[in-house]
């Protein structure tokens, strides 16, 4: 007994004082833990199982069990037989056995053991005691580190955020699944989808051809749209949020934010729905017809299910802090971010470099989209060489994804964004541009379809992308509420008096010659035969 007195059987590894706050004994099951110890040294099989639900040797409250633990792992990893003798020689060659109370103690631990079949429901209760001690040891920190006048409350809840999370990827992971589920539930949703007229499967991003390649944005998806600075990438995902929240079946969207202000944002979809530039309404420089079209088409934005979020610097803790309460509360199904290189990691790590950083925003990222079953949709730079290289080959690669490789790893699809008359505004290449806002959507990975080049135009002095046709302009929306009248953006003077009204024909429309001009009006004598005398 004085040896097991001197080896601190009961030690916690991590400082706890909860029992000095206040005065009670840490959650603990020292009987179970031997009866999972007992059970794998007598029937070793079971460990794989156990594994499954006990992540690390921390999860005993004794610090004899934790060695005990750690040493079966050791062995379980180079394939070593395990039996309690096996383990004392192991514990013995790393110098640990008169630690954890020598042979006798690990023998006893097989003693009241007749089997393994309740090992995974002990296994699980002792896990359930750790989460409950951590939860204790990191309340204390918060609390200590809250009384502290020098502490950010800011790094105060990014820590505790980062802690809780630590915890639940650790210990609460979703187990393995039979494929007879799985095959089950695959063909409830093929036979769903046969049953619809649509070919859409996902979210609508409301453009025709880009829907016919990704049958719209898949859930779990993380999608990054990425292209250079003035581009019109933000202009791009606000249009995909709109289209999704004023679908006829609308779809909640959340818009992160962290370039611009919610303000900003909502300028640039009034222009966009309601047809009057962004620099007028920016301005405030609103004619009469102006503000006839705003107050007529704001309702239809403001009924729209938009979340927006300006937080700047936001990190991947504050991100899916945020998410989880807006699936749960409005049910989003579309996450818009603006944009990834502006986040943070938010750990705390100062040793880690940006890149390092931004490949575990990535990763996150990825693993939100899988936790929510919603997709993701980053917007991210590019790096300056598109500039460098010739001018017939401009259009951005995944190589010129900007400070990490793992973007384009953990990413489901990538798409860049390429506007020819970019580069003719630029004054670097006059001739790459043929007609004016022809934009392609190059989708260059594509990890559960095809690749391809799909083509937009874009209207960026109303915020506003449509499908590209050869003709110019995009197709006709029967369903437009000013579809059938005069055209809605004729000037003042039009709708009250003056002496220059002007008609302004939608563009989306596109004139034809009249078939009139093919008949021939010339007086040639005719070769056919007379008709006859008409009788009156």
């Amino acid at each position: 007994m004085d040896t097991l007195k001197k080896t601190n059987l009961f030690k916690n590894k991590k400082e706890d004082n909860s029992s000095l706050m206040y005065g009670k004994v840490a959650p603990q099951a020292p009987e179970l833990e031997a009866a999972v110890l007992g059970a794998i040294m007598l029937e070793p099989q079971a460990l794989a199982d156990v594994i499954e639900v006990v992540q690390s040797p921390e999860c005993f409250y004794s610090d004899a069990n934790q060695r005990i633990y750690a040493a079966v792992r050791r062995m379980f990893d180079r394939g070593a037989r395990i039996d309690f003798m096996t383990v004392c020689e192991d514990l013995k060659k790393n110098g640990e056995l008169d630690l954890v109370g020598g042979s006798y103690y690990v023998t006893s631990l097989t003693r009241d053991v007749v089997s393994s079949s309740n090992i995974l429901e002990h296994a699980r209760i002792v896990v359930e005691k750790y989460i409950m001690r951590e939860l204790i040891r990191m309340s204390g920190d918060v609390i200590k580190s809250a009384y502290e006048d020098s502490s950010d409350v800011f790094d105060v809840l990014d820590k505790a955020e980062g802690n809780l999370f630590e915890i639940t990827d650790k210990h609460l992971r979703r187990n393995f699944s039979e494929i007879r589920t799985i095959i089950a539930t695959t063909l409830s949703e093929i036979e769903e989808q046969t049953k619809r007229k649509s070919d859409l499967t996902g979210v609508p991003s409301g453009f025709a051809n880009l829907d016919k390649i990704t049958a719209g944005w898949q859930k779990t998806d993380m999608i990054v749209l990425a292209a250079r600075p003035a581009v019109g990438k933000t202009a791009l995902a606000l249009n995909l949020a709109l289209n999704a929240a004023l679908y006829p079946t609308p779809v909640p969207a959340a818009i992160f934010s962290l370039e611009m202000s919610c303000g900003q944002i909502v300028k640039r979809m009034l222009s966009a729905v309601t047809d009057v530039g962004l620099e007028k309404i920016t301005k405030g420089n609103l004619t009469e017809t102006d503000l006839l079209l705003l107050n007529d088409r704001m309702k239809r934005l403001q009924d729209a299910p938009i979340f927006l979020d300006d937080t700047a610097a936001l990190n991947i803790f504050e991100l899916r802090a945020k998410a989880r309460r807006l699936k749960k509360k409005h049910n989003i199904g579309l996450i818009l971010i603006d944009y990834l290189q502006l986040m943070t990691a938010g750990d705390g790590n100062k040793q880690m470099n940006r890149e390092q950083e931004i490949s575990k925003i990535s990763r996150d990222l990825k693993g939100l989209a899988k936790e929510l079953e919603v997709p993701i949709i980053a917007l991210s730079q590019l790096n300056r060489n598109v500039e460098n290289r010739k001018s017939d080959n401009r259009m951005p690669q995944l190589s010129d994804l900007r400070e990490s490789g793992a973007i384009e790893q953990d990413a489901d699809m990538v798409m860049f964004l390429y506007r020819p008359e970019y580069y003719q505004q630029q004054g670097m290449d006059p001739e790459s541009a043929e007609q004016n806002g022809l934009t392609e959507i190059n989708i260059a990975k594509h990890r559960n379809g095809v690749t391809g080049i799909v083509k937009l135009k874009a209207e960026l002095v109303y915020q506003r992308f449509t499908d590209w046709q050869e003709v110019g302009g995009g197709p006709v929306d029967f369903n437009r509420e000013n579809f059938g009248k005069a055209d809605a953006g004729m000037s003042a003077s039009h709708l009250g008096g003056g002496d220059s009204a002007e008609l302004n024909i939608d563009e989306q429309f596109t004139n034809l010659p009249s078939k009139a001009n093919d008949i021939s009006f010339d007086d040639e004598p005719s070769t056919d035969e007379p008709d006859e005398d008409v009788p009156f």
